[in-house]
């Protein structure tokens, strides 16, 4: 039972992986590509790293917490980073792929009636 759960969690963790990869390779814009590395391999990463501290405490009988902290770091800080590049790249107006039809980032902080501005969603 634990032997499969080791497995599932390593092959898991391997294929969320490759899909991280293959998303970074065919998705069109770098928000896309972004928004596919970080959640796949951020649970990619963790379902390895999980999977190794199985193997660990249940086949050796050894209780790695690095691995735990590990992906608990991965966990806390890899949407936050992926948060800031994705921000930065707005700020620096990097270009959404053009069928891209919302952009709630974009205000006209000038307009006071902001909330019902029907044209504010729209990507130009």
């Amino acid at each position: 039972m634990m032997n499969s759960l080791i497995a599932f969690m390593l092959i898991g963790g391997t294929i969320m992986t490759a899909l991280a990869t293959v998303g970074i390779i065919r998705l069109p814009d770098m928000y896309s590509r972004l928004h596919a590395a970080t959640k796949s391999t951020t649970l990619g990463v963790i379902m390895i790293m999980t999977g190794a501290f199985i193997y660990f405490w249940y086949i050796e009988g050894l209780i790695e917490t690095n691995l735990l902290l590990g992906a608990l770091f991965i966990l806390l800080t890899s949407p936050v980073a992926s948060h800031l590049l994705a921000r930065s790249a707005f700020h620096a107006d990097v270009k959404p792929y053009k069928l891209t039809v919302l952009n709630d980032l974009k205000r006209d902080e000038t307009n006071p009636d902001v909330e019902n501005d029907p044209k504010r969603d729209i990507v130009e």
